[in-house]
């Protein structure tokens, strides 16, 4: 892949001011990329803008309404920002179900409504979603979580088919558990709900279907994000491709 094979391109990447949104965000730097931090934290994106040399862009994307009449330039969209909430169905508080989808389908959906029309002009786009292998596989406990990825992998799939004949691709990326804040947060919770101690999550539960005993590394998914926004992945649209050490293999 060539050096700075991405001069001149205008990448925006939703919660970039860490995990693997930030991978992103210095995968495509790296490469010649003016980045734009999208981030409800407005002190954490403008410090990992400064880092990569790009802008922040301080966002609550759970205020859809306010993105209805949003207009974007952008060249590259990846939809990474999103929370995770662990609760039985007949204990999940209604509004963190709301929020969630909010955050994780409803804000992707206008985001993409506010991009493709410029990347439509130009001829030219790459829209990465961060789904999961909960886009693909459910797990208890997470139906928040599950039904918004779920939904993700169709928003993703129509993007491509209307894109296609305008030069834009779009797809997503389905990581098992990463080594993020996002994850590090899971645990307690997870402790919790199957009664066993901090110490044995990762192992007994995050690692169980699993066949490559690690978490995913954000360095790793934004590789893959590098090389679904070159040149070369022209023809690669419309994909879900797993990175979860073969738990959906099973």
């Amino acid at each position: 892949m060539t050096e700075q094979d991405l001069t001149g391109r205008r990448a925006v990447i939703t919660g970039g001011a860490s995990g693997i949104g930030f991978a992103c965000a210095q995968e495509f730097s790296r490469r010649g990329a003016h980045v734009i931090i999208a981030d409800l934290n407005g002190d954490a994106a403008q410090t990992a803008a400064d880092e990569v040399g790009g802008e922040a862009w301080v966002v609550d994307l759970s205020d859809t309404q306010a993105l209805d009449a949003l207009a974007l330039d952008a060249d590259i969209l990846v939809n990474n920002a999103g929370i995770q909430r662990v609760s039985p169905i007949v204990d999940f508080d209604p509004d963190a179900f709301r929020l969630i989808q909010r955050l994780m389908l409803e804000a992707p959906f206008l985001l993409m409504r506010a991009v493709l029309p410029g990347m439509y002009d130009r001829g030219w786009g790459r829209i990465v979603n961060i789904s999961s292998v909960h886009g693909l596989r459910a797990s208890a406990f997470k139906s928040a979580y599950v039904a918004a990825k779920h939904g993700m992998e169709g928003l993703s799939k129509t993007a491509a088919l209307e894109g296609g004949s305008h030069g834009v691709t779009s797809n997503c990326i389905n990581p098992g558990y990463v080594r993020t804040p996002l994850v590090e947060k899971q645990i307690a919770d997870q402790a919790r709900l199957h009664s066993i101690p901090e110490s044995e999550v990762v192992e007994k539960i995050m690692l169980t279907e699993s066949a490559v005993k690690r978490l995913v590394e954000a360095s790793e998914v934004a590789s893959l994000a590098g090389w679904l926004v070159s040149d070369a992945a022209g023809m690669v649209t419309g994909a879900s491709y797993t990175m979860d050490g073969g738990w959906s293999a099973r």
